[in-house]
């Protein structure tokens, strides 16, 4: 019999962390790069920003966000 993993969906905020972001939705890479200029995602520090922090650094502000 063959297991099936269940996904829970994680709601995506502007407080969820970068590198928790990317673990579970490892597709948005590209497109948070490449769209948004957040090129943070692959940096060291993604481990420390949020999503918001990132954003705010790169440039956007609270409507942005």
């Amino acid at each position: 019999m063959a297991k099936t993993k269940a996904k829970t969906k994680v709601k995506i905020g502007r407080k969820m962390n970068l590198a928790e972001l990317v673990t579970l939705y490892p597709q948005l890479v590209n497109v948070l790069m490449e769209d948004y200029g957040l090129h943070c995602v692959s940096c060291f520090a993604a481990g420390f920003d949020t999503l918001e922090e990132g954003a705010k650094i790169h440039g956007y502000d609270d409507r942005d966000i």
